[in-house]
């Protein structure tokens, strides 16, 4: 069963399109095996590294598209960490179908995992702090629902989807608005009402007039941290219930300090786009063939 923030009806094209572009016109490699490939075959996943497994429901949703005969079960619940050499699922039906979704499903689970790893590694850092840690759209075009979700396993809060869930000023609307409230003024005349208005602000002048505005969240992008305490503090105080975001040099070496400055929330790219792949290898079982 998919969890519910992978919807089959939104993850079955994607995984076509990734069968389609790995398959072609036909696996020959197992076409070459001839009858072999059509009897009954058993195989294990691996994790060869420490780690923390993600992404086997869409790999279990990949084979079932590719073949309704083949089974996927997990032997870890998703989001666990697990040890080198711990069998992670455990997967049956036709040799052809195993062989075909192999890789396709491989790389997603490997993928998905290293960005769980590495988001838990910075959720953790957080652990003495009430600050949360939120994701980014800094991520991999057509991955993005699933590199979302794999911030998600890891333990992070996911920051908007796509641009159509907030209002989001960053420095260019800012700076094509001709300040912060002239832009917070035109986006309001246009906006729908339910959706939030976030202003990024790099400088105490620009909290101070980003005070003036009625916005719901404010982020305060790669502020040094002395200054950033100092805007903590002013809009603490002007402002109780703003809510303050920051992001920009964050790293698993700089997160204390940022969150030691009060933020409610810290953003970052990091896991998704520094985050090694946790090594997983299909092991088959010869014993299992029919």
């Amino acid at each position: 069963m998919l969890p519910p923030r992978l919807p089959a009806i939104t993850l079955a094209p994607l995984l076509r399109h990734w069968l389609q572009e790995d398959i072609g016109r036909g696996d020959w490699s197992t076409v070459g095996l001839g009858p072999l490939a059509q009897g009954l075959a058993q195989a294990q996943w691996v994790a060869k590294g420490d780690g923390v497994v993600a992404g086997l429901p869409v790999a279990a949703r990949l084979f079932t598209l590719l073949d309704a005969g083949v089974s996927f079960v997990a032997l870890v619940p998703e989001g666990d960490r697990c040890a080198p050499n711990t069998p992670i699922a455990q997967i049956s039906g036709p040799l052809a179908s195993l062989l075909m979704g192999e890789r396709v499903a491989l790389n997603l689970a490997m993928r998905l995992s290293g960005i769980a790893t590495a988001t838990r590694q910075y959720v953790a850092a957080l652990a003495d702090y009430p600050s949360q840690f939120v994701d980014t759209r800094k991520t991999t075009p057509g991955l993005r629902l699933l590199e979302k979700y794999a911030s998600r396993v890891g333990g992070a809060i996911n920051h908007r989807l796509g641009l159509d869930d907030a209002v989001m000023l960053k420095d260019n609307h800012i700076t094509a608005a001709g300040g912060v409230a002239a832009a917070v003024a035109q986006v309001r005349q246009t906006v729908p009402y339910p959706l939030r208005v976030e202003v990024e602000v790099s400088s105490l002048a620009q909290v101070e007039e980003a005070l003036t505005c009625l916005i719901d969240i404010i982020m305060l992008d790669n502020m040094p941290v002395e200054t950033m305490t100092m805007a903590v503090q002013r809009l603490r105080q002007a402002c109780p219930h703003l809510v303050i975001e920051a992001s920009g040099n964050v790293s698993l070496a700089t997160l204390g300090a940022i969150a030691a400055t009060g933020v409610d929330f810290i953003s970052s790219s990091g896991p998704v786009t520094r985050a090694p792949w946790l090594d997983i290898s299909m092991r088959l079982l010869t014993q299992g063939l029919d």
